[in-house]
């Protein structure tokens, strides 16, 4: 494995030096389709060719509305060889919080597939700063007959691959510090925020992960994962790039295709996302489960039962990892640390000082839980703040330390033990979901006057999403009119599963809701509430 040092961490250094080293080598296979190191480097040259003759340059925030394939890697490292800001979206997002990640990002262009094109047709009027639109898997003619508003120049996105393959010549060369991309995480009291990642973050990630869990060139990391998270785009694409290993894509996952998947694409490397590694335990045994390649599987969050059953029954090694959008590999779980350990997120290494913390910041005793803070040892590796967020940026860092606002300890060995947040998101499905976001949109309903929304456990690991409901003055709610609602204003992984309307919502004296109240008031009449799964409520993707 080649070492770069953090001021080499940039798109530009690294891929033009994978092409000269292990060229004809295979980095990507997709749908029957192998691209070798060496194509990977030319055909992001081609984007970022074709991108500048369009009139993008440093600095400019690019948003992306894809699912996985090829041309998304293109998109994105194309971007970042200019100095450009690409703005990887959740393919999700729809209706206001699309609306949102646009505006809020400043993006003033959009590449967008063919079966996304409708939602973002549906906001642009409301986002004027997008000039020009890139569509994936869509001709010319339909683009414009596609309904975008007056002015807004088209493309098609292929169009970029017939350029030149020089590499790109920016005015002001690309620096591993510049902003490459901003990823959008949930907020947690107030609106999702933007993290500004440099050239570098992704880098550092790539070089933690194929170096402590022994990643090694003939290895083929497999990820069904969305690479518009950082979890397939850092933890799975750049650990591939660091280790010169092959990354096998596909898209979303499918518990009936997951083996058949692994076995075709002959990988040795898998991530798992919270309910994901339920869903294929939950698969029958079957004579096949020892059939494939598979030695290591990424876990999070890892369990005791999870870690010794894949194991036993799959004889797949099983680590794990802490870490955020905003930041690296803080703890690293890898294949060579105990089981007894399990289920620690891993070990702190010398990469990253951990601390555990009460809430004025003094540091707890070795067993105690605290909010867990970080400090990386070096530049690049964490993020550069929340894009145009100057007071949440500030509130994350303090004292040289980034508060996580997560909870945990750690133990005499220097294992950290996640407990819970402290701040008010919803885990569901890999999704970590803005409880204000959700309250925001339904409390548009003209029916609802007053909305909260509340985790509760769900059977398959993780959460699931409880609204209370007050209604406005006169309203009549009506449960199937709201769902209805929510699946047209948010992503399908927001859309409430549980509804109850109530009178008024608890509150202290200031006015704060006592969620907390909620929160253990669901759980107890769980089984009364109004579920939309038992009332046959299905919401598409």
């Amino acid at each position: 494995m080649r070492y770069y040092d953090a001021s080499d961490r940039t798109t530009t250094r690294i891929l033009a030096d994978k092409a000269a080293t292990v060229g004809d080598r295979p980095f990507l296979h997709w749908q029957g389709r192998t691209y070798a190191y060496r194509d990977l480097d030319a055909m992001t040259n081609r984007y970022a060719n074709g991108f500048a003759d369009l009139g993008v340059g440093r600095g400019d925030h690019v948003a992306l509305l894809m699912p996985n394939c090829p041309e998304f890697l293109w998109t994105l490292w194309g971007l970042g060889k200019l100095g450009a800001v690409a703005v990887p979206l959740n393919t999700a997002a729809k209706g206001e919080l699309l609306r949102y990640f646009l505006d809020q990002s400043d993006s003033v262009m959009l590449c967008v597939d063919r079966s996304l094109l409708q939602r973002a047709v549906d906001v642009l009027g409301q986002v004027p700063a997008v000039r020009t639109v890139l569509g994936h898997g869509v001709d010319a003619d339909a683009l414009t007959a596609a309904g975008l508003p007056d002015g807004v120049r088209t493309h098609e996105l292929t169009e970029l691959a017939t350029g030149p393959d020089t590499p790109p010549e920016p005015a002001v060369p690309v620096r591993a510090e510049d902003p490459h991309l901003i990823l959008y995480t949930s907020g947690t009291t107030g609106p999702s925020k933007g993290a500004i990642c440099p050239q570098s973050q992704g880098h550092a990630v790539g070089h933690q992960m194929s170096s402590i869990n022994g990643y090694r060139p003939d290895d083929v990391l497999y990820t069904c994962l969305p690479v518009f998270h950082g979890n397939a785009l850092w933890y799975t694409v750049y650990a591939a790039l660091w280790a010169e290993a092959s990354v096998a894509l596909y898209p979303p996952f499918s518990a009936s295709r997951f083996w058949a998947q692994i076995q075709q694409s002959n990988a040795t490397v898998f991530n798992c996302l919270g309910a994901m590694a339920n869903i294929i335990w939950q698969q029958p045994p079957s004579p096949a489960d020892r059939e494939h390649r598979a030695r290591i599987c990424m876990m999070v969050p890892n369990s005791r039962e999870l870690s010794r059953g894949f194991l036993d029954r799959y004889g797949i090694t099983v680590t794990s990892v802490y870490a955020m959008t905003e930041n690296c590999a803080v703890t690293v779980f890898g294949p060579d640390d105990p089981q007894e350990k399990v289920p620690s997120a891993g070990r702190v290494r010398d990469g990253v000082a951990v601390q555990i913390v009460d809430d004025d910041g003094v540091e707890v005793p070795v067993g105690a839980v605290g909010e867990i803070r970080i400090k990386p040892a070096e530049p690049g590796m964490t993020m550069l703040g929340y894009y145009n967020m100057p007071e949440a940026t500030a509130e994350t860092h303090k004292d040289g330390w980034f508060h996580t606002g997560d909870r945990g300890w750690l133990d005499g060995d220097g294992y950290l033990y996640f407990s819970d947040r402290k701040k008010e998101a919803i885990r569901r499905r890999g999704e970590n979901i803005s409880a204000y976001e959700v309250e925001t949109i339904i409390c548009q309903h003209p029916a609802v006057h007053e909305a909260a929304a509340v985790p509760v456990a769900s059977e398959l690991g993780e959460d699931d999403v409880m609204v209370y409901l007050v209604a406005a003055d006169g309203a009549t709610i009506t449960y199937e009119e709201i769902i209805a609602f929510c699946a047209d204003q948010m992503p399908y992984f927001m859309v409430p599963r549980y509804l109850d309307v109530i009178d008024e919502l608890p509150k202290t004296p200031s006015e704060k809701i006592e969620k907390y109240k909620l929160k253990t008031a669901a759980a107890e009449r769980l089984g009364e509430l109004w579920d939309r799964e038992a009332a046959g409520i299905v919401i598409g993707r």
